[in-house]
């Protein structure tokens, strides 16, 4: 069976992870992620305190190795949540970075400390260096190879569960996605093609690493193609210049990274020269606003590449290397991918005209097998075999797909109309005294619902009214598209991967 690392099964002797000053080539991290894989094989699960560490790729490597299903945890949970992902996926083991302190709510599963060979040559932190050791010298429950190479473990099914990402919770407890390897597979391999991904690529990045984005894209994809990934720990405009400047050439990021790089551009000629150099960008979790995208471009020449997947399905489409880099859309579907907008009555659109919008269904091979635990969610969640995202979005003549927002948040129908949020908030951020905007809709006795516009100005003492921005909505998009109420705020409340908490605006 074909291996899900071939540059890691072959102990390629290059560069395959970097995180800060500690680099592993594929044949050290194949010697520390076999290792530990041999430790935790049998195990029914674990759990990986996701950390964005070189610790923490290295366990999710070696629980794919061993074929054990992994359960990512955000390291910023809070006490219930973290209570209810513990609860839910019943990890046996706990895999950290050693050193680490694990909150009270991990203390039930057995530690496992991660110590790779690049952090192991006195760089651990002084709780590491003071554990208990063993005849080897190595500290008791650390993980590693105490000797020669470790034989990679067999490759498991393509159906056998790899990954157990728990979504956000917005609607209750959030609920564990299990990914199959060939979701992973799939997803990384349409990537390839639409990307143009190969073993040459570089990629830069600074995304948390218990989710999608960050860690299945930015970490394993890499690692699927043989190429490398060197992540910044924590983002900042000049590790972004100094990567991008050294031989990275890919970044991905979310829309707030890029609005914090669109806005120091004017300021900054190597950021600009470095974004400029780069083979792709790509922005995603989110969407970039189009005053963003404009900004980038005009200074860089460079175009932003958006991609569009969820929790449940890793990739559903993206504008391809080799397309036209269009602003505002998440271009095609990807390979394998079948994607259809759907009427609330349940009838598919068959109209490419821009303007009709619809729910998105997909099928394919990328898509998750079942909510951990949830059997009525997950038949919830499926329509003759397509899966309800939730997202709304209208597909233009040539079949890019254009999202204007959540069923659930961004749909707004008001006078007998269906508007979408995303349309009308990119129009308010092109007003010069608006540096944040999200749209909401809610109820009104004439219309159904009005739209609400959350607005954080650029000066605080001097905002732009209520009336000018209604006008100027109303001057780029259909009257009935313009915000009946402003509300003013310091700021937008986001999540950690920059995404907009509407519910928190009180939708």
């Amino acid at each position: 069976m074909t291996p899900l690392f071939p540059a890691l099964a072959a102990r390629a002797d290059r560069p395959a992870l970097q995180f800060g000053g500690h680099t592993l080539t594929y044949a050290e991290l194949a010697d520390d992620a076999g290792a530990l894989a041999l430790r935790i094989a049998g195990a029914r699960r674990i759990a990986v305190w996701a950390t964005p560490t070189l610790a923490t790729a290295v366990g999710v490597v070696a629980g794919l190795l061993a074929g054990v299903p992994v359960v990512p945890v955000n390291p910023k949970s809070g006490e219930r949540e973290l209570a209810h992902i513990v609860a839910d996926s019943a990890p046996e083991r706990v895999l950290v970075e050693a050193g680490v302190e694990l909150p009270p709510g991990l203390a039930a599963p057995e530690r496992v400390d991660i110590v790779t060979r690049a952090t192991r040559s006195g760089s651990l932190p002084e709780r590491g260096r003071e554990r208990e050791r063993g005849t080897d010298g190595v500290p008791t429950g650390s993980a590693t190879t105490g000797g020669g190479p470790a034989p990679l473990p067999p490759e498991p099914c393509p159906e056998a569960p790899a990954l157990i990402v728990y979504t956000s919770g917005t609607t209750g407890p959030p609920k564990g996605a299990v990914l199959p390897r060939r979701a992973l597979t799939a997803s990384l391999d349409a990537l390839e093609d639409a990307w143009q991904w190969t073993a040459d690529d570089v990629l830069v990045h600074a995304l948390p690493l218990f989710h999608v984005h960050g860690l299945i894209l930015g970490v394993l994809g890499p690692l699927r193609r043989g190429g490398s990934v060197r992540h910044l720990g924590r983002f900042d405009t000049a590790g972004v210049t100094r990567e991008l400047s050294s031989g990275a050439t890919m970044f991905f990021g979310v829309p707030t990274m890029y609005h914090r790089l669109a806005e120091a551009l004017a300021d900054d000629p190597a950021l600009v020269k470095a974004l400029a150099g780069a083979r792709l960008l790509v922005s995603g979790s989110a969407a970039l606003p189009v005053h963003d995208h404009r900004r980038i471009t005009t200074a860089t020449g460079r175009a932003v590449v958006e991609r569009y997947g969820m929790t449940e399905t890793l990739m559903n489409t993206s504008v391809r290397a080799d397309g036209e880099p269009r602003a505002g859309t998440v271009g095609v579907p990807l390979r394998g991918v079948e994607l259809r907008l759907v009427e609330e009555s349940g009838d598919s659109i068959e109209a490419y005209d821009g303007e009709t919008v619809g729910e998105i269904q997909v099928r394919g091979p990328n898509l998750f097998t079942a909510y951990l635990n949830r059997p009525d969610a997950t038949e919830a969640a499926f329509t003759d075999g397509w899966f309800r995202t939730g997202d709304m979005a209208v597909r233009d003549p040539d079949g890019y797909v254009r999202i204007v927002g959540r069923k659930a948040t961004d749909l707004i129908k008001s006078g007998g109309y269906k508007i979408g949020a995303g349309e009308i908030e990119n129009v308010l951020l092109e007003h010069p005294g608006v540096r944040e905007a999200a749209v909401t809709g809610e109820p009104d006795a004439d219309l159904g619902e009005r739209i609400v516009a959350w607005i954080v100005p650029r000066d605080a003492g001097a905002p732009p009214s209520a009336e000018e921005l209604a006008d100027h909505v109303a001057g780029q998009l259909a009257a009935h598209k313009r915000p009946r109420v402003v509300r003013y705020l310091d700021a937008l409340p986001r999540n950690d991967m920059g995404k907009i908490m509407k519910r928190s605006l009180g939708v």
